[in-house]
């Protein structure tokens, strides 16, 4: 039995990476519709609107993120295909490539704590600020607290994150997929006993902070700690040098992340200010199933980044191209599916009126057709970032002017059709800049392979 079952996960392309991250973004979509009934049991209306934009503004870390984690997989990827493992500690191999490899480690580690810091401050600034302008009229909402907790806690998880992109250069890909996995499981039955006991925008917090722990620990009482000591003293006259190596390809790929914020995270706070809280909750309830289904399918090639970037530093393109193209079908098809699936349920919730501790829950979600036109764009978006992920495992960026372009266009429409028009102008002239987005990708993913793999 046990037999078939790795059989049949083998011709969907689900390895041991993928079967962990599969679960996480399984709890991950499971947890969302918990936390949907949970949200929708425990919090008022007025809450699930802060609940859900709490999430959009913490979103802003991309402008200090900045892409810096998928470059350090990729980077510590192409020195770790030079090197042998001899045990889980050590290596051996080119010195050049043991010395970029340790000042990768070194530049991550100072470069993040820095940053995490400005992460901080930005974030308590720019909460406090939108929330006591737009919400001011909302006086029995007890968020300032939980706001600053979460601010804490995002800052502390920008500083370890980079150091999980950094496992997974080095091929660890499945370990860091079990710990997230972890992390998600924790921070569900957590957040499920938070609220169950009246914590209230406290919840998510608090799990938050308890959850991020896991990695620290792990790192630390294990294995992890010691191959970092190893790593960090191999440095030698070879480095990683910032401004010529990482900065040139950095500064594309961050322009592309920030304009992604316009794109996919000012949908939450544009309503809570034009629209209400109510509104706002409506758009972050949809969202967080339709960003769950994103993830999970999304998952079979985010897993696959460092196998992508091995190959490539191989110029193995023949092999590159089979993997690709067969992960991107079998992504493509689960994507499909459980957006079917979806619209399916959410249809049976509203026909049969179901209700969760007596209030409806359907009313948390969008109408048929703003929904509609959300999901479209989630299934456009998986190729256009699998597309992007691919060409950037070469170490360049040719997405910078599509995603500028897309990001200013898309700020405009979600300004100006959702202020007069509401959801559905927001939503459709979304939909179809991403119909736009989705071509224009394609004809760059197709003009590049060709140049770069002739080259």
């Amino acid at each position: 039995m046990v037999k078939l079952i790795r059989i049949g996960a083998n011709k969907i392309g689900i390895d041991g990476a993928i079967a962990f991250t599969i679960l996480s973004r399984i709890i991950q979509a499971g947890g969302g519709v918990i936390s949907l009934m949970m949200v929708a049991k425990c919090l008022t209306k007025v809450e699930q609107g802060y609940y859900y934009t709490f999430g959009s503004i913490l979103a802003i870390q991309i402008f200090f993120e900045l892409g810096l984690s998928g470059i350090i997989t990729q980077f510590v990827a192409h020195e770790n295909s030079n090197l042998i493992w001899q045990n889980k500690t050590s290596f051996t191999g080119s010195v050049e490539s043991s010395s970029r490899l340790s000042s990768l480690l070194r530049f991550t580690l100072k470069w993040f704590a820095v940053i995490a810091i400005l992460l901080f401050f930005g974030l308590v600034i720019a909460g406090y600020v939108f929330f006591n302008k737009f919400g001011k009229e909302n006086i029995n909402v007890d968020w300032q607290i939980p706001w600053l907790i979460l601010s804490i806690t995002t800052s502390l998880s920008l500083m370890v994150s980079p150091l999980l992109a950094y496992f997974e250069g080095l091929g660890r890909v499945k370990e860091v997929a079990k710990i997230r996995f972890l992390q998600q499981l924790i921070q569900l039955l957590l957040l499920i006993g938070l609220f169950s006991y009246g914590f209230k925008l406290y919840s998510s917090p608090i799990a938050a902070t308890l959850a991020f722990l896991i990695v620290p620990i792990w790192i630390i009482f294990s294995s992890k700690i010691k191959m970092l000591k190893f790593i960090w003293t191999k440095v030698d006259k070879w480095t990683v040098n910032y401004r010529s190596e990482i900065f040139p390809f950095q500064w594309k790929i961050a322009l592309s992340w920030i304009s992604g914020y316009f794109i996919f995270q000012l949908f939450n706070p544009v309503l809570f200010a034009t629209e209400g809280a109510i509104v706002a909750g409506q758009m972050g309830m949809t969202l967080t199933i339709l960003n769950s289904i994103f993830s999970l399918a999304f998952s079979w090639i985010s897993t696959k980044i460092p196998v992508f970037s091995s190959l490539i530093a191989q110029k193995e393109y023949g092999k590159l191209d089979e993997l690709f193209n067969r992960t991107l079908l079998q992504s493509t098809l689960l994507n499909i599916l459980a957006l079917t699936t979806l619209f399916a349920i959410i249809f049976v919730l509203r026909y049969f009126e179901i209700k969760i501790g007596g209030k409806n829950l359907s009313e948390r979600f969008l109408p048929y057709l703003p929904m509609l036109f959300m999901m479209i764009p989630i299934l456009l978006n998986h190729a256009i970032s699998s597309w992007a992920t691919y060409m950037r495992c070469h170490k360049k960026e040719p997405m910078l002017v599509p995603s500028l372009v897309i990001g200013i266009l898309c700020c405009i429409s979600t300004l100006t059709l959702g202020n007069y028009f509401g959801v559905i102008g927001l939503t459709s002239g979304y939909m179809i800049l991403t119909v736009i987005a989705f071509i224009w990708t394609y004809s760059i993913f197709i003009s590049k392979k060709k140049e770069w793999h002739n080259g």
